[in-house]
C-alpha cells in the first residue's frame, strides 16, 4: 500500500505558485532603488513571493523596509558590497540537504535575502496540499547556501 501523505511530502513539487506563472521581478538584488513612500534611496537586499506578488526588502541605512513594485523605482545601478554573488537564483531547482531518506526537491521561486552579509534562500518545505498540523506552524524556511544543492536536469 502507498503512503500518499509521505509520497506527497517527498515528491517534486513546484512552489510557491503551484502551476501559476509568476511575473518578472521589478528590480534586481543589490540594485539601488527609490522608495516613493519615504522619498529616500536604498538598495534591494531581498525578494520574496508573498500574497501573490513580489515583496522587496529595501535596506535604507540599516533599516529594512518592505515594499511592493508600486512603491519603488529601480535606478539600474548596483550597489557594490563586499559580499559574494548569490549562489542560486529565483526559480532555480535545488535539493534540500538532509539526513532523512526522502527527496527534498524545491524551486527557489520564493525568495532570496542578504542577512549579515550572507545569502539565504526562502524555500517551502511542506506542500500546501497537506493538512496543517499542530507541530508545524510555518511551511516556509530561510535556508543557508550550504544546506542546498543544485539539481541538474
Amino acid at each position: 500500500m502507498i503512503d500518499n501523505v509521505n509520497a506527497l511530502k517527498t515528491s517534486w513539487y513546484l512552489s510557491p505558485s503551484w502551476g501559476k506563472i509568476m511575473p518578472p521581478v521589478e528590480v534586481n538584488l543589490l540594485e539601488r532603488v527609490y522608495l516613493r513612500t519615504s522619498k529616500t534611496f536604498g538598495y534591494c537586499c531581498g525578494i520574496q513571493w508573498k500574497h501573490e506578488c513580489w515583496l522587496y526588502s529595501i535596506d535604507c541605512r540599516n533599516e529594512i523596509v518592505h515594499a511592493t513594485q508600486h512603491q519603488i523605482i529601480g535606478t539600474g545601478d548596483l550597489v557594490p558590497l563586499p559580499v559574494p554573488k548569490s549562489a542560486f537564483v529565483l526559480g532555480e531547482r535545488v535539493m534540500l540537504c538532509s539526513h532523512d531518506k526522502g527527496a527534498k526537491h524545491r524551486l527557489l521561486t520564493l525568495g532570496i535575502a542578504l542577512v549579515n552579509n550572507s545569502w539565504f534562500y526562502l524555500v517551502e518545505f511542506i506542500s500546501p496540499q497537506l493538512t496543517p498540523t499542530l507541530t508545524i506552524f510555518n511551511r516556509f524556511s530561510l535556508v543557508g547556501e550550504k544546506s542546498l544543492m543544485r539539481v541538474n536536469l
